[in-house]
């Protein structure tokens, strides 16, 4: 094995196929991209050059309310990072230390991440439902039935009951990272703490926390990457109505392209949500610096 990690050749034969493909499907793409959000261009005739034209759209002359799409997407991030995460933390850290039926528990939690959003979106969808709706009829047996509301009808409430489903959908994945990193912390180092007169809550505060640093990190870029690219279950949901209340940069991007056919128009969506994505993972990955030494 060691021979073969200092072959470059070796090296090189193995690497090349993968970054050939990525190439093909990730890179090339983008630039197409880049190039069409240039363009005046409606899919089938012929386009025509306009520059940053499409940009000074998306947030100069903007009429498609694509800058309260942005802030939507941003709130969602917030959400996510303050509240989505907190709660994978705690049900990790309760998992990882033992609890009985550990497996079942994880695997309960996990569910919601391998059904598919349709049938997901679905659920929620009778959850909310005004007239035999779960939310409401529970509101209404324990008295708070003035609260009862057509949760994903009203513009005053949908974008929160749109962002408690997708909180839901991925808490037990980030639970999952996070649970297997708590667990390959070694015992060693709880007994020893232990033998100091830790407790259990400076147990997680003191070790197990600051050793779960880059994984971490993994789950706030995948949940701030996420919000921004959050489309699926938003579409199945409310398909960003109603008024626009729950629209997303992806909810304008594929109604622009699909529905009024300004393939130009949407590229420049496409390469601002990129471009996002990108700032973003910088920033945190600044904000987190180095990995503590094992």
């Amino acid at each position: 094995m060691q021979n073969l990690l200092g072959d470059k050749k070796a090296i090189f034969l193995f690497v090349f196929p993968t970054f050939l493909v990525f190439t093909v499907i990730i890179i090339l793409p983008i630039f197409f991209s880049g190039y069409y959000s240039l363009l005046e261009w409606d899919g089938f005739s012929n386009g025509k050059f306009i520059g940053l034209g499409n940009y000074v759209d998306l947030f100069v002359n903007n009429t498609d309310g694509f800058t309260k799409g942005v802030k939507n997407s941003i709130v969602l991030a917030i959400v996510s990072v303050g509240i989505q995460l907190p709660i994978s933390l705690l049900l990790a850290l309760i998992l990882a230390r033992g609890v009985k039926f550990e497996k079942l528990y994880r695997t309960v939690y996990f569910i919601p991440v391998i059904i598919s959003t349709v049938v997901i979106g679905q659920l929620w969808m009778k959850i909310y439902h005004p007239n035999y709706g779960m939310l409401n009829i529970i509101l209404n047996k324990i008295g708070l039935g003035f609260l009862a509301n057509e949760w994903i009808g009203n513009t005053q409430t949908a974008l929160g009951a749109v962002f408690v489903a997708l909180l839901w959908q991925y808490v037990g994945y980030h639970m999952l990272l996070m649970y297997a990193s708590a667990k390959s912390i070694s015992t060693e180092i709880y007994e020893a703490a232990k033998i100091d007169g830790a407790n259990e809550p400076t147990l997680a505060l003191k070790i197990t926390i600051p050793l779960m640093k880059p994984i971490l990190r993994v789950c706030v870029v995948f949940s701030v990457i996420g919000s921004f690219k959050a489309f699926d279950l938003i579409y199945v949901l409310t398909n960003g109505g109603p008024l626009h209340a729950t629209e997303v940069p992806t909810t304008i991007m594929y109604t622009s392209i699909f529905a009024k056919y300004q393939y130009g128009y949407g590229s420049a969506m496409a390469i601002f949500i990129i471009v996002e994505c990108l700032v973003a993972t910088v920033i945190i990955q600044r904000m987190f610096g180095k990995d503590p030494v094992n």
